[in-house]
């Protein structure tokens, strides 16, 4: 048995331009041939992290500018929710969750202020119709 290099396929055969050589791999692949039997199963994993849901509080922020808007806050809350869902949308969580998190601030004062004038509101009118009917 001569064990001399002899190409396994001929240029014509391969459909390869006459520059590129034949690979060793392709080589032994084509000499060894198919697996016979089944082959082992194998099975891969993949661990997906979810991402950090952030909040962008938009319509917090839209109900704080229709009702009582108290100094304009609820209106800058939603421009900085506006652009937290913007971030977001980008792929950017850090930069969404530092604009969420001023909108929450913002709509925490404008509910506050809002409620608190509601409640001044409401005893000023009290006072003064008892004063009224005194």
């Amino acid at each position: 048995m001569n064990h001399a290099s002899q190409p396994f396929f001929t240029r014509a055969q391969t459909g390869l331009p006459p520059n590129y050589e034949v690979l060793k791999e392709e080589h032994e692949v084509a000499v060894l041939g198919t697996p016979h039997g089944p082959a082992p199963s194998t099975s891969t994993v993949i661990h997906v992290h979810s991402e950090t849901s952030v909040p962008d509080h938009v319509v917090w922020s839209l109900f704080n500018t229709l009702f009582m808007n108290c100094c304009c806050l609820g209106f800058i809350a939603f421009a900085y929710s506006v652009k937290a869902r913007d971030r977001k949308m980008v792929g950017d969580v850090t930069g969404a969750q530092a604009y969420a998190s001023t909108a929450k601030c913002l709509n925490i004062w404008a509910l506050v202020l809002s409620i608190l004038g509601t409640i001044l509101v409401i005893v000023i009118t009290v006072v003064v119709s008892i004063q009224s009917f005194s």
